[in-house]
């Protein structure tokens, strides 16, 4: 795949969410082409077969094109074409149906979309422009015509809606995922260090109103190195996703905790004092080392700090709970210590 920039993916991102938002909306293409297909079957004796194959003819092209282009080195192009054989194929069937007044002129908008996700704002201007080309060309050069029956009307606009839908409801869930995996670590299911960012600007705020202090227990865990290179990244990652679930086990339900990286962990207490986050803290030391994790020893050192109430300044918390857990590091690790 070129890394080089195209006027549909300036950027290498840009390419490989065309490319992972094309495999999400795989399926439901299919769900929603199969449906039209089903209408289309509906008018067969009306139309005879000719719009069938009108349509297989646009699944085989549109499944064809889908794969090879991820081959080429701008896929985004043969993706393009394929969405454009697609439409290129409503337009006939229209064409085929009554022209201006077919009653499945709705069907060019399903595949339109699909454009915004896949292939932002250059493509949705692209698209509609050549919707909207087919649409003044069906107007301009084909007869109106009525071949098919009233009760038509109502069936090609409800295959409309549901495809729509269908396909609206994997885009939704397509954008809950994608930002569920911007601010959740993949391995420990904790928050990262963006959505560590988004909830000290919003502790600051709330501190400007309330006054209330703010802990922050630092942990790390203890010669974890060690754990990587004697047993193997794969029983590394069993204990990351075992401590972490050990230490939001022994957290208020609105207290969060965050993987910063590696095996680093931070956890922020809202309205907790020094004393409360110390007690805590030495709470999830001792729920941690109480068993061990995959047949391994496992304790985690913290460091603990408070703001005194009043302003907040989310920076300076941090680096003071990460000295004091460096010198609970220095100290002889499994161990609390207060800033």
């Amino acid at each position: 795949m070129d890394a080089r920039p195209t006027w549909l993916c300036p950027d290498l991102a840009a390419r490989e969410r065309l490319l992972d938002m094309d495999e999400r909306l795989r399926r439901p293409r299919v769900a929603a082409l199969g449906l039209l297909g089903a209408c289309v079957l509906a008018a067969l004796p009306y139309l005879g077969w000719r719009p069938l194959v009108l349509l297989l003819c646009a699944v085989l092209v549109v499944v064809v094109v889908g794969r090879v282009a991820r081959r080429l080195p701008a896929p985004e192009y043969g993706l393009a074409l394929s969405w454009a054989f697609s439409q290129i194929m409503i337009a006939t069937a229209i064409a085929t149906t009554g022209g201006i007044r077919s009653f499945v002129l709705s069907w060019l908008v399903v595949p339109l979309v699909t454009l915004p996700a896949r292939f932002g704002a250059r493509g949705v201007v692209a698209g509609v422009g050549f919707a909207g080309v087919l649409v003044a060309a069906i107007a301009l050069l084909v007869p109106v015509s009525e071949p098919l029956p009233l009760w038509y009307a109502t069936t090609a606009m409800l295959a409309t809606l549901f495809s729509v839908a269908i396909l609206l409801l994997a885009l939704m869930r397509s954008d809950v995922d994608h930002r569920t995996e911007a601010v959740v670590d993949g391995l420990t299911g904790m928050l990262n260090r963006r959505a560590l960012e988004h909830r000290l600007e919003e502790l600051r705020a709330q501190a400007a109103v309330s006054g209330q202090s703010i802990a922050a227990i630092a942990a790390d865990i203890d010669h974890f190195k060690r754990i990587n290179d004697e047993h193997g990244h794969a029983r590394g990652d069993a204990v990351l996703a075992e401590v972490a679930q050990r230490l939001r086990g022994g957290l208020r339900a609105f207290d969060l905790a965050y993987r910063l990286g590696g095996e680093e962990f931070l956890v922020l207490l809202p309205g907790a004092d020094v004393r409360e986050a110390t007690a805590l803290a030495d709470e999830l030391r001792a729920s941690v080392g109480t068993a061990p994790i995959d047949e391994l020893d496992v304790t985690v050192s913290f460091g603990v700090a408070a703001t005194g109430g009043g302003a907040f300044n989310g920076a300076e918390l941090l680096a003071a709970a990460d000295a004091a857990l460096y010198a609970a590091k220095a100290g002889g690790r499994d161990t609390v210590v207060t800033a």
